[in-house]
């Protein structure tokens, strides 16, 4: 039994998960596993939601520094020099009648400034931009929506191959004492001349074809608890396993409702849709960005500085507020001729947008064809759900009977056979469209909004 349904998304947001990097599985050995706790589990502790997390709290950042971007930059600058003059001469300095003589080899400069700058006006890119990283933050939300529906979806898949599974196994049990009890009383019969040794030899063989398909389906179950481990980021806990539900008619035979009802729903509701128009929103806001380039630019400026030099009659305190200077400076940028760059970066910008309308669109018909075939999925497997259950029931009467005429002579091992085989293909036939109906009406209910359960 194969389910491929293709994996989409979950309707609910999910926050940011805590980082999880080791986890006791002493605490989730030994116990059986329901689907929602394989769900919940797999929410807080999935490496894929983690990293998710990582980029929210990453765009929150870029949040947080475009709006930083509206406000002023202060700085503060010093620069220190010091000259050697190896061979320096002396020199004579009459000051206020008094002659002094000097002979400096070494001279030390130094600067201090504290320097302002804002960008007032740049035609409001900086508060598009902000908008932007807004945008972005929102999409980063249902970028995580989408991840953990693509888990929950696959969790269910999983689950639900293992529950088909588990009753493949115990059928496969069941015909395989049959195949023994008939064996023993074949050879019973060989004893007293009622059949040939051939036809005990037809079911021995018989029996250890039956013992293969149990080893097999044993084998293949064991291969979708290991996938649904792996999907849960376990590690070690080697007796994993799943609680099995009872899963009765009012299940599987569910009313469905309509594929346009189940879409308008899901429209409404799944982060696909949602981060598409969002993606086109925020195109939107690319061009408007871009178109910004052609306005001028209005920055001001403001600074003050000082500055101190060795060799003056003046001390470090009195060349500090001498040469204390102020100053404030408005600055126009308007550009003229930009290589053609602004008018590029629009048309660069509308084609974006253009590409996620058609993204938008390819994402609304993927959606309605997902539903569409869950909802054939689900009226199919139910219909063939009641023939398979009435099959089944006169399969096993049909093939009680052979058995009973067998032991008394009246049907021949190939008459056995066969109807063993029918009845093996009923049983197969009523499992498979039996969890191939719960899995897609799950998923219609889920596709709606509602969780997911079996």
């Amino acid at each position: 039994m194969t389910f491929s349904p293709k994996i989409l998304l979950l309707t609910a947001l999910l926050g940011a998960s805590s980082v999880v990097f080791a986890q006791d599985d002493s605490n989730v050995s030994g116990k059986k596993w329901t689907l929602d706790e394989c769900i919940a589990y797999a929410l807080e502790h999935n490496i894929q939601l983690q990293q998710k997390a990582v980029s929210k709290q990453q765009s929150e950042v870029e949040l947080e520094a475009q709006k930083a971007a509206l406000f002023p930059s202060l700085s503060f600058s010093t620069n220190q020099n010091a000259s050697w003059r190896p061979w320096s001469e002396s020199y004579t300095n009459l000051s206020n009648g008094t002659m002094t003589t000097t002979s400096s080899d070494v001279n030390y400069t130094g600067s201090y400034g504290l320097n302002a700058n804002w960008t007032v006006w740049n035609g409001g890119r900086n508060q598009k931009n902000v908008e932007k990283s807004k945008l972005a933050s929102e999409l980063t939300d249902y970028e995580t929506a989408a991840t953990a529906n693509t888990i929950q979806e696959q969790i269910t898949q999983y689950y639900v191959q293992i529950l088909y599974q588990t009753e493949a196994v115990e059928v496969n049990k069941q015909i395989l004492e049959a195949s023994k009890l008939q064996r023993d009383r074949a050879k019973v019969m060989v004893e007293v001349g009622s059949i040939a040794r051939v036809d005990l030899a037809q079911l021995e063989a018989q029996v250890s074809q039956d013992e293969y398909n149990v080893v097999n389906s044993q084998t293949t179950l064991e291969n979708y608890k290991l996938q649904l481990k792996q999907l849960l980021e376990l590690v070690g806990t080697e007796d994993f396993d799943v609680a099995t539900p009872a899963v009765g008619d009012d299940k599987v035979l569910m009313p469905l409702p309509s594929v346009n009802e189940v879409y308008q729903q899901a429209y409404a509701t799944r982060p696909e849709i949602q981060s598409g128009k969002l993606s086109i929103e925020s195109s939107e806001l690319d061009i408007d960005i871009a178109k910004r380039g052609y306005y001028p630019t209005v920055g001001l400026t403001a600074g003050i500085g000082t500055s101190n030099s060795s060799g003056m009659d003046k001390s470090l305190g009195d060349q500090w507020k001498t040469n204390l200077s102020n100053s404030i400076g408005l600055t126009l940028s308007v550009p003229i001729f930009d290589q053609k760059q602004n008018k590029s970066n629009v048309e660069l910008a509308k084609l974006a947008k253009i590409s996620s309308e058609l993204d938008l669109q390819n994402t609304e018909k993927e959606l309605y064809s997902q539903v569409e075939t869950y909802w054939l999925n689900a009226k199919s497997a139910q219909q063939q759900y009641k023939y398979a259950k009435t099959n089944k029931e006169s399969m096993q009467e049909s093939y009680d009977l052979v058995s009973e005429q067998f032991k008394l002579g009246l049907k021949n091992i190939v008459e056995l056979t066969t109807g063993k085989n029918n009845l093996l293909q009923a049983e197969q036939q009523l499992l498979q469209s039996k969890y191939t109906a719960l899995l897609n009406v799950a998923m219609l209910k889920f596709y709606q909004g509602e969780h997911i359960q079996l």
